[in-house]
């Protein structure tokens, strides 16, 4: 079994947020996938389905981001699942608009959902890092990842929720860089990268 969580604060104050677009994943894996309703559980919402013949649960905290940590460990002690058996979508500022790349452990980069998760189960899950590029100054992340996505960056990041969502079953069978892969070149034919980019380096 897999856990699959999307990072995002609650509500419809920021449900298009673009610290938001860790739930944005979970949800397209979910209509995409045929899931089961979201239900209250964990300090969370779960939806529970199957990707490429492994069982997958969906996971979206709703304590807010600095706290996601609790509802995760919530469901992994439920599940009995190790870090290696969780897959965390975050937002990630270092990259760009559109780029996603996956990790497994490593640094938080001052991301408050993460450290709440290594607080509680250790380091050592899986992160897809899905880029919402930075703002330039250090003084504008905060606005920038609490503030709503473009109307210019709808057609990306639609795109990119249904390629991650169409290759996730590579993630829930551990081919990483295969999906890392192909959502990038999903993306490139598309047509929101320039050819000479560089594929998954």
């Amino acid at each position: 079994m897999r856990l699959f969580v999307g990072l995002g604060n609650p509500g419809a104050k920021y449900a298009s947020n673009r610290h938001n677009i860790g739930f944005l994943a979970v949800d397209e894996i979910a209509r995409r996938h045929g899931f089961a309703p979201w239900r209250r559980r964990f300090q969370g919402e779960t939806s529970e389905g199957v990707v490429d013949r492994e069982k997958v649960v969906l996971l979206k905290p709703t304590t807010y981001m600095n706290d996601s940590g609790r509802a995760v460990q919530e469901a992994a002690n439920f599940f009995k699942l190790a870090p290696s058996d969780i897959t965390v979508f975050q937002d990630e500022l270092e990259l760009p608009p559109g780029k996603v790349r996956v990790k497994i452990g490593g640094g938080i980069a001052g991301h408050n959902g993460l450290r709440s998760i290594s607080a509680h189960i250790g380091n050592e899950y899986r992160r897809v890092r899905i880029g919402i590029g930075h703002p330039g100054v250090k003084e504008l992340v905060h606005s920038h990842v609490l503030s709503d996505f473009a109307k210019s960056d709808r057609a990306w990041v639609e795109a990119l929720g249904q390629a991650i969502a169409d290759n996730a079953g590579l993630l829930a069978t551990g081919h990483d860089a295969s999906f890392a892969n192909k959502v990038h070149l999903t993306m490139q034919a598309k047509g929101f990268f320039d050819t000479k980019d560089e594929g998954t380096k």
